[in-house]
């Protein structure tokens, strides 16, 4: 079973739990995810099965579109409101003064990485040191802020709503923290929903729920083709024996190609089927990620 499932994650839930759902209810061991949500967080979360996940390493940087709710007034040690209140304050925030900050948080930045993630530092999980009351020192790393928009905002209570495109690997949660402090106070993430990853929306997402009601046959039916990962890539349509000789990892001659590609490419057979990834070096179409067998090309 080869494919892409989209599933609007539920709240309470790791991506790790999601995947050992699915596993059950797909018969598929071979499942991996396209980015990790906090368990608080719900949206959209692709999820890859059998030989769709040789694609993981190719999302990395796919751009993430949220909507995240705040509050002003409070920190927590996760900077989310899961977290233990650390401080408090009764700083007022103006909605001329938020939105007159947000260009600043718009474009590449730098974020520190927050004890309670994920990220290792010698081999160690932060929020394992975390929770054992350590702290330790994190090296800033860039992301990138591609759009950033107030929803909504209530100047009484100090909480509001914004949408965000981001970069893989940014932190919401740091992003509303480092927001505060611009402004004078400090602030939480009450809420956070992903409306879109790696190219798919919430529109095409199904939930956990939903599909325990299907079907075995119908469940199936959600199954995208992994292909759909990679639409933002041209095209390029290759001979049957150009497609064997890619399948089996030979590169291809650029130009004896119907079409020259000028940068990374899907590969596609005469059928229109699928093949994999390839990237042009020298003269050459090489092999970057293969989705096909050649026992599948063959059939």
């Amino acid at each position: 079973m080869t494919g892409v499932l989209v599933l609007d994650k539920p709240a309470g839930f790791t991506s790790f739990d999601a995947v050992a759902v699915l596993r059950g209810l797909c018969g598929e061991r071979k499942i991996g995810h396209t980015g990790t949500l906090d368990p608080m967080a719900t949206g959209v979360l692709p999820m890859l099965l059998g030989r769709a996940t040789r694609a993981l390493p190719l999302l990395a940087d796919r751009p993430k579109t949220y909507e995240a709710a705040f509050r002003f007034g409070y920190a927590t040690d996760t900077l989310d409101r899961t977290g233990k209140t650390v401080c408090e304050d009764q700083s007022p925030v103006s909605q001329a003064a938020l939105l007159a900050v947000l260009p600043r948080f718009r474009g590449e930045l730098l974020q520190t990485p927050p004890m309670y993630s994920a990220v290792r530092q010698n081999g160690v999980r932060l929020y394992d040191l975390a929770r054992q009351g350590k702290e330790v020192e994190r090296a800033p790393r860039q992301v990138t802020i591609y759009d950033l928009k107030l929803l909504s905002y209530d100047e009484k209570s100090r909480q509001g709503t914004l949408s965000l495109t981001c970069s893989g690997g940014t932190y919401v949660r740091v992003l509303i923290a480092d927001l505060a402090a611009a402004l004078g106070t400090h602030g939480v993430m009450t809420a956070l929903r992903r409306t879109q990853a790696a190219g798919f929306t919430l529109e095409e997402a199904c939930t956990l729920d939903a599909l325990r009601a299907m079907p075995p046959a119908e469940r199936l039916s959600q199954i995208l083709p992994v292909e759909r990962l990679f639409l933002d890539l041209p095209a390029v349509c290759v001979s049957k024996a150009q497609a064997k000789r890619f399948l089996n990892g030979g590169a291809l001659d650029c130009k004896r190609l119907a079409k020259r590609p000028a940068a990374r490419c899907r590969v596609q057979d005469p059928d229109g089927r699928f093949l994999g990834i390839g990237e042009p070096k020298a003269d050459e179409l090489r092999v970057v990620r293969l989705f096909l067998s050649p026992e599948e090309e063959d059939a």
